[in-house]
């Protein structure tokens, strides 16, 4: 009988930076997991619609999706995401949407294994919901929110109407996420 191959698993800590209370996630991925399959764990756990570009900062250079026109960047796909976090602490940075200028710091929070089988991806905890797309980076959220929580505010009804017409700053679901990061996991 064949041996389960053993692997290891990363619980891992995001938050967008420059964003009072913390809009965060903890979640559990394979250590071996590329950039470019990171970057989609982090568009679901965040709450992301990944429209826009997007990048990890490294010690060892930034990765994202190769630009002919800017060669500062390299290619994520192959790239293993234990080349750069190692040990518990470690840290690298996340950048999506470069016009809004969301920035995620990244931490790897605890090594579990070696696990036989597989990781299975999953978000554990988290706090707040993720900004809208396009509101303008932090600043822009900042303004959004006083808007929508201010029935005077004279942009009230259009930011609303904007967001559906209903938006909690604070709501936050783990179950869903994890039904999405499952879906996500049968089209990949």
């Amino acid at each position: 009988m064949r041996k389960k191959r053993e692997q290891i698993a990363y619980v891992l800590m995001v938050s967008v930076a420059e964003i009072e209370p913390k809009i965060w996630r903890r979640f559990i991925v394979p250590s071996s997991i590329s950039l470019k399959k990171l970057h989609l764990v982090l568009q679901t756990v965040m709450g992301w619609s990944n429209y826009h570009l997007h990048q990890f900062e490294t010690k060892q250079g930034t990765y994202g999706t190769p630009d002919p026109d800017y060669s500062a960047i390299l290619d994520e796909v192959r790239i293993r995401l234990d080349r750069f976090l190692i040990r518990e602490g470690d840290q690298i940075l996340y950048a999506y949407d470069f016009g809004d200028g969301w920035v995620h710091e990244l931490q790897l929070q605890q090594i579990i294994g070696p696990i036989e089988g597989d990781v299975t991806i999953e978000c554990l905890d988290g706090g707040r919901t993720c900004p809208p797309e396009d509101v303008g980076g932090p600043h822009g959220y900042q303004e959004f929110l006083h808007a929508i929580r201010d029935r005077t505010h004279p942009e009230h009804a259009n930011m609303l109407s904007w967001v559906g017409g209903k938006f909690d700053s604070e709501h936050f679901n783990a179950k869903a996420i994890n039904r999405e990061l499952v879906s996500g996991r049968r089209r990949a």
